[in-house]
């Protein structure tokens, strides 16, 4: 592949340039075919653009301006990682068999029922018993109605709504708000507050050797930031709540290169602690929904008044401002609601049926946004002595992905190539994946440490 190949990736660093240690900061450089899924969005833009936000952060956070670039290939096969990786030769399970598109009285709904507390408010909500309960209940109902009634179960799905229906809702307007990757410094210097303030390490495939990152996230988005900084030498620990396990298979493919505790929030004991990590800690990542951890004191207000010099970055499905702002949701759901779902359908003899992008592209796309976020933070914080936060969302990045220019639709489709499969044993058996999507003065950046068993890592710092 030749250099400059990428001169089209849509720029995505806006955000970013409002730090000051970001502005004139030139793009990070790109390698390989500009288009290799098609249809009718830039899916490629927005993972190349996404990558390549988080490489110029890390050139800055670093002051080696070329050392970090993207390859597409890497790209590609990083945003399906999920879909390469094999557990002992097995492939990783799919959407559950209550999850997907339904048909309604008026239409379609996107279910999402992949973790069990979910399936079964599911079928609390439709009073079903079994799978075929559900298609016969949806049936009765319009998708707004079948929308409504799940979600005041707690359970988790969207109507399909076409384009236009989504960009005049009020949830639409809440979402396009603001830059992709809003940042903001906190206004307390943090200089003299910490005795040995965290510095970017000399070796290049570990730079962030030191760097301790309270990771507070699940399903795909967060757990992709996060593995990414603990592939650049960061000391990561995930805390999940252990009475709602992680998908295993989810667990594994964004497990590399972290450690893995369970924290019950609702002990005092567990919180202490978990507050004690944050004072320690240099950043916390949380992805769960608007204000779930406002309780625990650690909404991002909260763990800047604690500690001035932290780096708060935070992930929702819908935002943090209007109708939906506290409400659950994933990729699956966010396309349907926003229109993606509808420009991928397709029509067949017996009528249309709703369509999804080639990858999850929302989740990975906002994941690499995050860690670009992180990255750009504590490059500042290394400027100014301040710490700050960081506010992503699913919804936001559809946004992004609908704004993209049309133009690269002129480019050809290249053939995706087989990636370069890895290999490690871990506590789960022998493991193929992919690496991440840098490169390093020209190397590909891999893991250095495969997947820990789940929940089994103490709640300490190395």
């Amino acid at each position: 592949m030749k250099p400059g190949a990428c001169e089209s990736v849509p720029d995505l660093t806006a955000g970013l340039r409002e730090m000051e240690a970001l502005r004139g900061q030139q793009r990070a450089a790109c390698t390989g075919s500009r288009r290799w899924w098609g249809g009718g969005l830039d899916v490629e833009g927005l993972a190349l653009g996404s990558v390549q936000a988080a490489a110029t952060a890390l050139n800055a956070l670093t002051g080696h301006p070329g050392r970090y670039s993207i390859d597409s290939g890497l790209t590609a096969a990083s945003f399906d990682s999920l879909g390469h990786l094999r557990v002992e030769g097995r492939k990783p399970q799919g959407f559950a068999p209550t999850s997907g598109f339904r048909r309604t009285a008026d239409g379609w709904i996107r279910l999402h029922a992949n973790y069990p507390h979910h399936a079964a408010r599911l079928m609390e909500a439709l009073s079903a018993t079994v799978p075929q309960d559900v298609d016969r209940a949806l049936l009765a109902m319009t998708s707004l109605e079948a929308e409504t009634v799940i979600a005041a179960h707690k359970g988790v799905a969207v109507a399909v709504r076409s384009r236009e229906e989504w960009v005049a809702s009020p949830m639409r307007g809440a979402a396009i708000s603001g830059p992709w990757i809003s940042l903001s410094r906190s206004d307390i210097r943090s200089v003299g507050s910490d005795s040995t303030p965290w510095m970017p390490a000399e070796n290049p495939f570990q730079p962030l050797d030191g760097l301790r990152v309270l990771d507070l996230t699940r399903v795909i988005a967060g757990p992709t930031a996060t593995r990414l900084l603990g592939a650049l030498g960061a000391d990561v620990l995930r805390i999940d709540p252990p009475v709602l396990p992680e998908l295993i298979d989810a667990f594994i493919d964004a497990g590399f290169d972290k450690r893995s505790a369970e924290a019950d929030f609702r002990k005092n004991e567990d919180i202490a602690t978990v507050h004690a990590l944050v004072a320690s800690a240099d950043v916390v990542v949380t992805g769960y929904r608007d204000g779930g951890l406002d309780k625990f004191g650690l909404s991002q207000a909260a763990l800047l008044a604690t500690k001035p010099g932290l780096v708060v970055v935070t992930l929702t499905a819908w935002g943090s401002s209007g109708p939906w702002k506290g409400r659950r949701g994933f990729d699956s759901l966010v396309q349907a609601a926003c229109g993606i779902a509808e420009r991928y359908g397709r029509h067949h003899d017996d009528g249309w049926t709703p369509g999804a992008l080639p990858v999850q592209a929302l989740d990975h796309a906002t994941g690499y946004g995050l860690a670009a976020a992180v990255l750009a933070l504590l490059a500042e914080r290394l400027m100014t002595g301040t710490g700050g936060a960081a506010k992503l969302s699913l919804a936001r990045t559809a946004e992004e992905l609908f704004a993209l220019p049309s133009g690269y639709q002129c480019s050809p489709v290249s053939q995706l190539h087989e990636p370069e499969y890895l290999e490690a044993d871990s506590p789960y058996g022998e493991l193929r994946f992919v690496g991440p999507p840098l490169v390093v003065a020209g190397i590909p950046l891999t893991y250095r440490e495969p997947p820990v068993r789940y929940g089994t890592s103490t709640l300490a710092w190395r």
